[in-house]
């Protein structure tokens, strides 16, 4: 066990905590910092003292001895930050409100929506619910992996524009839910996993469609030429990343020069200026030089930040045209928000007061994960997020919701609370911190509202009910997946008929880190499993685990009327039964492939987020296991 020692005063001869006692307990809760916790089995759990202590030095407060408690105890507790209010609430006077418009308002009033200042304070006034979302089913799309005949070895914006635009004419989808597509740093090797963005707040040039540029249909036929002979190989087993983005990145450096660019400003100058010194000096900005880690200081080729922010420039017209595109959807297009960043990465270089840099978020010890999981990804600091009027939350939204008819939030119970690893500790010995539900839900709530915008909250797993049930007070959505609609309460946990599902859901049979519909019923994801040693014990109970859930599942076809002649089919039919506002589906989950999308657990061990769609895109609309399964959305959903 690794003894952290946080920083701060230590009184000599002082003695060192041994137990949680009421003054540590009341110090820790004034912060947020949960000194035990209720575990996946209902079970109350106790957190180390040395663990509390560690988490409360991550928010600069010392508690590394009774003394140091006592004493930080007693300093006062400055006034909130931030003032939620929602429509119609009446915010108390005398006094003068600032409003977000440059106007004031006498106080007492009601005020309007937006964010305005009180003196130092932001107050932030949010609608009590969004407005009510169409009924419809559509697409969980893995976007790298939709490769077209004009993609350049992997799915890219113009192929989302294709997607949304056939799917609506052709199989009447109403929506469509997008994996990550925020911004990787800008060098070789070229990070993977769309959960792991170095910035939530800007696109992914690697979805660029370099003929769909202003710059390509200018130039001349020579410059063209040059441009189509970089094309890389378009039929790999598997999406290579690095050939795809050194291949792009030469391409737009020749289309580069026929443009005029202006200097970026404000946040997007700050992005610029971290792709043009990952470049150079790689992409986590922990290992630069002195210099260059802060961007006060920091020195970027002028060229080559005018460079990156014209790819951010593409990404936003591209993204507009795939929207665009989405516009006869009921609902369009939904992107996915990861849980965090890389701790390098550049929202952690450029907005570093925000994080608590050196602690990782994860997951407590549970049947799944029994030594706990570790993320890897910097929290926010929830006292800074107040301090900051939540600006670096808003930011985020507003940057994605900028292209996007909807998000599907990751780990949406983070906005109540996320579970610190404090540094030198493994997952397991963390706790939770909490956040201002009420503030997280207002600026979500108002950013979506202006929008236009549903919402989904990622609530599976361990999830405290009022997670869920304030998603549907908001009126935003949870999510329901098959495998997992049980009923927890009752012997052996039977499955819940989709016809009592909840309505405010987005159901799916699977997810991304799951197994499709023909990989679980192969029980691919145990053999998967096997293979690779992740079982603590023998595979064979595993086994004969999935074969009883089929049994189960196949059970609640014939009771529910669903023809099992086809099952993948007759699945989707069965989900298509569930009264949840969107029901959606993977092109994987349609065509029977069995290997899903991403194995947890794995890094190189399995080829995650590389697995391309086994028929190119123009054949998917036409695939006849394609048409049978969205011909069992409309009869079952009325479109």
């Amino acid at each position: 066990m690794t003894t952290v020692t946080p920083p701060g005063f230590r009184a000599p001869g002082a003695t060192k905590l041994s137990h949680v006692d009421d003054e540590l307990a009341a110090l820790a809760e004034l912060h947020g910092v949960a000194t035990h916790y209720e575990d996946s089995g209902q079970r109350r759990v106790e957190v180390d003292p040395d663990v509390v202590v560690a988490v409360l030095a991550q928010l600069d407060v010392d508690a590394s001895t009774p003394e140091a408690v006592r004493r930080a105890l007693t300093v006062p507790r400055p006034e909130p930050g931030t003032l939620v209010l929602r429509a119609g609430d009446v915010l108390p006077g005398p006094g003068v409100l600032v409003l977000e418009d440059g106007g004031e308002l006498a106080l007492p009033a009601e005020p309007p929506l937006g964010y305005h200042r009180l003196g130092g304070r932001t107050v932030v006034v949010a609608p009590r619910a969004l407005d009510p979302v169409p009924k419809v089913w559509g697409w969980m799309l893995q976007l790298y992996a939709m490769r077209s005949d004009e993609s350049w070895g992997m799915g890219d914006f113009a192929d989302l524009a294709t997607i949304a635009r056939r799917s609506a004419d052709e199989l009447g989808a109403g929506v469509l839910l997008v994996n990550p597509v925020q911004a990787v740093a800008p060098v070789v090797p070229v990070e993977r996993s769309p959960y792991s963005p170095s910035s939530r707040r800007f696109a992914n040039p690697l979805y660029l469609r370099v003929e769909d540029t202003t710059a390509y249909r200018d130039a001349d036929a020579a410059t063209r030429a040059a441009v189509d002979a970089l094309r890389p190989d378009n039929d790999t087993e598997l999406i290579d990343y690095d050939a795809v983005w050194t291949a792009k990145k030469a391409a737009l450096e020749l289309l580069w020069p026929l443009v005029e660019h202006p200097d970026p400003e404000g946040d997007l100058r700050d992005f610029a200026r971290f792709c043009a010194l990952a470049e150079v000096h790689g992409p986590d900005w922990r290992q630069w030089p002195a210099q260059q880690r802060d961007p006060a200081g920091a020195t970027a080729d002028p060229e080559r930040v005018r460079f990156h922010a014209w790819l951010q420039d593409l990404c936003e017209r591209q993204l507009a045209d795939a929207r665009e595109a989405a516009g006869s959807m009921p609902v369009g297009i939904v992107h996915d928000l990861p849980v965090g960043v890389h701790p390098g990465g550049a929202d952690t270089w450029a907005i570093r007061d925000a994080f608590a840099p050196d602690v990782r978020v994860g997951a407590p010890p549970d049947a799944f994960s029994q030594l706990g999981q570790d993320w890897n990804l910097p929290p926010w600091r929830p006292d800074r997020l107040a301090e900051q009027g939540y600006e670096p939350f808003r930011a985020v939204l507003r940057n994605v919701l900028r292209h996007g008819d909807g998000i599907r939030i990751d780990h949406v119970a983070g906005l109540w609370r996320l579970w610190w690893i404090p540094p030198g500790e493994p997952a397991g010995r963390g706790t939770y911190v909490h956040y201002d539900a009420d503030a997280m839900l207002a600026v979500l709530t108002l950013e979506a509202h202006r929008a236009g915008a549903v919402v989904v909250g990622e609530d599976l797993g361990t999830v405290e009910p009022k997670v869920t049930e304030s998603l549907h007070e908001h009126g935003m959505l949870s999510s329901a997946v098959l495998w997992f609609q049980r009923d927890y309460d009752r012997p052996g946990h039977p499955l819940i008929p989709p016809g009592e599902w909840t309505t405010s859901a987005m159901a799916s049979i699977s997810t991304h880190d799951l197994p499709t519909v023909a990989g679980f019923l192969d029980a691919e994801h145990v053999r998967l499993r096997a293979d690779l040693g992740q079982f603590a014990g023998d595979p064979d109970g595993e086994f004969r685990s999935a074969e009883r859930e089929r049994a189960e599942l196949v059970a609640l076809l014939e009771q529910e009327g669903v023809a099992a002649d086809d099952l993948v089919t007759a699945f989707h039919a069965l989900l298509a039964k569930s009264p949840s506002l969107l029901c959606l589906t993977s092109p994987q989950d349609a065509l029977g492939e069995t290997r899903q999308p991403n194995l947890p657990g794995t890094v190189d061990e399995y080829p995650n987020w590389r697995i391309p769609l086994p028929v190119r895109l123009a054949d998917l609309f036409t695939d006849t296991r394609v048409r049978r399964v969205a011909a069992a959305f409309v009869a079952g959903r009325g479109r």
